[in-house]
């Protein structure tokens, strides 16, 4: 409820210090000067308060218009009040630094550096009589306060960038060991199997004719199949198995670092699934959720997995530009790939600018986790 009101990726880092300060700004305005008139401090305080607010929410021309009314609002609370109001440009300082270019934070710099220019005129008679006043060190501070906070919050993207990265650079290690997998299966076992095929074909043709040649040739084939068993096992050993539940958790934390909020409909337990069954469907869980980090523009993801006839379905969906068929490289032939690999389905529907869904249907099994 309270991310409707408050921006959800401030919420950790600013609530509190947002709190505190209207705290101490009503504590200055309605009870240390309790003498000034009280519907002007109230109208003065309300719209400070909406500037502050709609400085929260946006981080283009709106927040530097947000910034130089309460630049101008605190130079009338100063004036009519205490001169201690102007300590409050502190927060105004703090969200330019969040500013998405560099020209509205230092605009905004401007407006707070004309704040104490304009708040010495009117108080003082001169736009230079605050640099002999106390006032002088907390405009500085003011003024640097938005370059420390820009630097820290670019800081905080790349090193949200670097997660993501090297995140999508371990499954793309992971990709590349299965497809290494898979074709050591085409190579190796392959070409075993067409021993076996060949040498049968053969033995076909030696029962009748030759039987003890064809005796021969069965047991080459009991020892070529043996030895196929045995190819098969040290690749599946190699082979890591994929959780579907931890590949869940894994991509909460990448959407999250993306700025994209994650929702789990875990309406259904995870039911009995094969190693392969579930390693395919985290795997295309993975490629769905890479796709909306790289081409959705989306803010939400939600993944909804639920049971129907003899599929455990996982619906992943996402309110992005709904572009996924457009887009190159998403991925979509390997995921169909592997669903029909487990002789299971995909659904996608897509609609421009609503976004994309995308539902992975796999066969349930008895056989448990073999």
């Amino acid at each position: 409820m309270l991310k409707k009101w408050y921006p959800a990726d401030q919420i950790e880092k600013y609530l509190i210090i947002d709190a505190f300060a209207v705290s101490f700004l009503i504590y200055q305005v309605f009870i240390v000067n309790g003498s000034v008139n009280l519907a002007l401090k109230m109208i003065l305080f309300l719209l400070l308060l909406v500037s502050h607010y709609a400085g929260l929410w946006y981080r283009d021309w709106r927040l530097l218009m947000a910034s130089l009314a309460g630049s101008s609002l605190l130079v009338a609370l100063a004036v009519n009040v205490d001169s201690w109001i102007l300590m409050y440009g502190f927060v105004f300082a703090d969200l330019l630094g969040r500013a998405n270019r560099k020209a509205i934070m230092i605009t905004g710099m401007a407006g707070i550096a004309a704040m104490f220019v304009l708040y010495g005129w009117i108080n003082e008679g001169s736009p230079f009589a605050f640099f002999s006043t106390m006032y002088f060190p907390i405009m500085i501070a003011q003024l640097v306060a938005p370059i420390v906070v820009n630097a820290r919050e670019k800081a905080n993207i790349l090193k949200e960038k670097l997660a993501i990265a090297n995140a999508q650079l371990e499954r793309y290690i992971q990709e590349e060991e299965r497809n290494r997998i898979a074709r050591d299966l085409h190579d190796t076992l392959g070409q075993t199997l067409t021993m076996i095929k060949l040498k049968s074909e053969l033995t076909m043709r030696l029962v009748e004719n030759n039987p003890e040649k064809a005796k021969h040739e069965l047991q080459d084939i009991l020892n070529t199949s043996r030895y196929a068993l045995k190819q098969v096992r040290e690749l599946v050993t190699d082979m890591k198995f994929v959780s579907l539940k931890k590949e869940m958790e894994l991509s909460k934390d990448i959407l999250q670092k993306a700025g994209i909020a994650f929702v789990m409909n875990d309406d259904e337990s995870l039911p009995h699934l094969s190693n392969v069954a579930e390693t395919m469907a985290a795997l295309s869980v993975r490629e769905a959720i890479t796709n909306i980090i790289k081409h959705s523009e989306a803010n939400q993801c939600t993944i909804t997995p639920y049971i129907e006839s003899e599929y455990y379905c996982l619906q992943v969906s996402d309110n992005g530009n709904g572009s996924l068929k457009q887009g190159e490289g998403n991925g979509l032939q390997s995921m169909k790939e592997r669903m029909a690999m487990l002789q299971g389905d995909i659904q996608i529907t897509s609609s421009q600018g609503k976004g994309t869904v995308i539902t992975f249907k796999v066969p349930l099994t008895s056989s448990g986790r073999g």
